[in-house]
């Protein structure tokens, strides 16, 4: 997972375009040109990208009660101009997420972009806002293209190769280069590539080695450049980059290792501000010197009285002050850091997540962000340092439903196997009378984390199906401590399996929850949690739905792409070790097929770069041989999850079905399938 909250077909952003209602059964096309090996497998009629094989026809009603759901959106932050005019997001009004500008506080949203595929990284050209880069691929296979945008034309250029995967885009702050990581060379590691914005397509090496390197941040007067060697979420180590000869330093020791979360030049470009946790269970702010690079021995940290993850950081345009985000048990706090003095003080933001804190460059007053809650999308605001005053830049629609009838959690934690306890947010429907049903989401990673951010699927399973659901951050999760983090890792992922049996035992000990009518969800490595929830716990499971999981770990490994294999190995194991296999076997669902007794539901993406399709269509042939309860849904047009509307609208609408039919909510319903086993 890219920073941040991985979100698949429970996505924030979702669109505006309506999927079918009620389609009629799908007829089997012929196998020949069916992009799938499971057996009566057919397209959607309406939606050729589709193919779907024993789904049931969405009955109308239900379509009626989702529609309002399916319209809600989210603002994600993207830039800012130099003197804070304007904000650059990422946002939907059709089909996927586009650039927008907007100009002033709730004001009009102004659309760049009109493309057939999202876009979700881009950046103003410093001095010059009417040119803005941005990444964006096809079909949902990630392999990330650089474009400039003219604005007075309206046109888009294309700078890099149209073939390699590019990633990590920056440009300097006097507009004068442009950087970013590409696997060009070889297809298999990721060097970093600098250009004049002048002429970016005379773009040249800066490291050519193996492994995945990414650019970082440029020093104030663009003569330096930070770079990060990334073996690993735990395993990184900082470099600077002299732009002009290409001579590069490493920061970080050369013993032991640590993560490289974030990394700020000083105003003088004479030292670097370094978030990592080298040197404690959390990632800490430490300034580090570069005239005594590398250095021998730990640093003062600059945030030690706060115990938590700094999740981000980004210095002002005087350098008098750091804006740093700490992540407290799922919720964002920023502060100030004055960096003389070196004192903390906490910026009165309201409540929720937090992403993006961007200084304008000329200006060092005001702060903008983006920020959500469990019962609001994600969306703009800035912050004046004068008088500590939030003020909201864009209000993300849901719908036009009252956003006060949707649910805040309730984090709860409970015990598990080693000594562990397993953090999670629980979602229980209002007013409810007895024991209401519950459906588990995984989230995926497996270094990431679930936040208290804004979910339309989450909602509507609590508000409208009157389900409950249960969110855990399960041993190996991030923002607990590395740990933590590490306790999965490898063969470890073993006894983590326990911490699915955890969760529901802490289910079956509260009056209010249902054990015996138990759902699971999960996308990518949470779907390999959901499998696996469904093999190891057979009996106290009645649904799964898996989204782009992983159900061998082993074929995972071997068959992800070339540029993700080694970073996947550091996580999981290297499947080339003997020893390690046998584990990987033993823990991967599709070696305990036959112990599968909950109905399943699986979807997934033909350009998944990262869990690829075969993944998805061994289990389901495996436990249809079994005779189970098996739906299958294909989108040739997506990749690791779902980012268009149309898309998205089906794989929720018929999760929710799919759900409501096993858990015997108010609301179930079955239907005909389209296709046969």
């Amino acid at each position: 997972m890219t920073p941040g909250t991985f979100s698949l077909v429970v996505s924030l952003l979702a669109a505006q375009a309506q999927a079918p209602v009620t389609p009629p059964a799908a007829q089997a096309a012929p196998a020949s040109k069916a992009p799938s090996q499971v057996p009566g497998i057919a397209q959607l009629p309406g939606q050729p990208n589709l193919w779907v094989s024993n789904v049931p026809p969405v009955p109308p009603e239900l379509r009626q009660r989702l529609d309002q759901y399916l319209e809600a959106r989210a603002a994600a932050l993207m830039d800012v101009t130099d003197d804070g005019k304007q904000v650059l997001i990422s946002t939907r009004f059709a089909d996927t997420n586009q650039l927008h500008v907007v100009e002033m506080p709730m004001g009009a949203r102004t659309q760049l972009t009109f493309t057939d595929e999202p876009i979700n990284t881009a950046r103003f050209q410093p001095g010059n806002p009417q040119t803005v880069y941005y990444l964006q691929d096809k079909g949902g296979g990630e392999f990330f293209q650089l474009f400039r945008l003219d604005r007075r034309t309206g046109r888009s250029e294309l700078l890099t190769d149209g073939k390699s995967r590019h990633e990590g885009l920056r440009v300097s702050r006097d507009g004068r280069w442009l950087t970013y990581g590409g696997t060009g060379r070889n297809g298999k590691d990721t060097d970093v590539y600098l250009a004049p914005t002048v002429a970016p397509r005379q773009a040249r090496r800066v490291t050519e080695a193996e492994g995945t390197w990414l650019p970082v941040e440029f020093s104030p007067d663009g003569s330096k450049l930070l770079v990060v060697q990334r073996r690993a979420v735990d395993d990184a180590d900082l470099h600077v980059v002299d732009v002009k000869t290409g001579e590069r330093r490493q920061l970080t020791p050369k013993e032991g290792k640590g993560s490289v979360a974030a990394a700020v030049f000083t105003q003088d470009g004479q030292a670097v501000y370094l978030v990592t946790d080298r040197y404690s269970d959390f990632n800490e702010l430490y300034r580090l010197e570069l005239a005594k690079a590398p250095f021998t021995s730990a640093p003062v940290s600059l945030t030690k009285s706060v115990r938590w993850n700094v999740v981000g950081a980004t210095l002002s345009a005087d350098g008098r002050q750091l804006a740093v985000g700490f992540n407290e048990d799922g919720y964002t706090r920023v502060y100030l850091l004055d960096t003389r003095t070196q004192k903390l003080s906490p910026l009165d933001v309201p409540k929720g997540v937090v992403t993006t804190l961007r200084f304008p460059l000329q200006r060092s007053d005001l702060l903008a962000f983006a920020m959500g809650d469990a019962r609001s999308p994600l969306d703009v605001w800035t912050v004046d340092l004068k008088t500590r005053r939030p003020t909201r830049w864009t209000r993300s629609e849901v719908g036009g439903i009252d956003t006060s009838i949707f649910t805040e959690p309730e984090l709860v934690r409970y015990p598990s196997t080693d000594g562990v306890t397993v953090p999670a947010f629980l979602y229980k429907p209002r007013n409810a009378t007895g024991k209401v049903p519950v459906v588990i989401v995984f989230h995926g990673g497996p270094e990431s984390q679930s936040l208290p951010i804004f979910n339309n699927f989450t909602q509507y399973l609590v508000t409208e199906s009157g389900i409950a659901v249960l969110v855990p951050n399960v041993r190996g999760s991030d923002g607990y401590g590395k740990t933590y983090r590490a306790m999965d890792d490898g063969v470890k992922r073993e006894q983590s399996l326990a911490d699915i049996g955890a969760t529901l035992d802490f289910i079956a000990s509260r009056k209010d929850l249902d054990a015996s009518r138990v759902g699971v969800f999960g996308g990518s490595y949470g779907g390999y949690m959901t499998l696996a929830s469904v093999a190891f716990y057979p009996e106290r499971i009645k649904a799964a739905v898996d989204v782009v999981g992983i159900s061998s770990l082993g074929s995972f490994l071997q068959n992800t792409q070339a540029y993700r294999q080694d970073l996947r190995r550091a996580e999981y194991g290297d499947e080339r070790d003997a020893e390690v296999r046998k584990v990987q076997e033993r823990i991967s669902p599709l070696t305990a097929v036959e112990k599968i007794r909950a109905a399943l539901y699986v979807q997934q993406g033909a350009n998944d770069p990262r869990v690829p399709q075969s993944e998805a269509e061994q289990i389901v042939q495996a436990v249809r041989k079994r005779g189970s309860d098996v739906w299958y849904m294909l989108a040739t047009d997506e990749g690791h999850g779902f980012q268009k509307k149309h898309n998205r609208d089906y794989s929720q609408m018929t999760a929710l079905m799919f759900l409501e039919k096993h858990l015997g909510t108010p609301g179930a319903r079955g239907g005909e399938a389209s296709g046969p086993k």
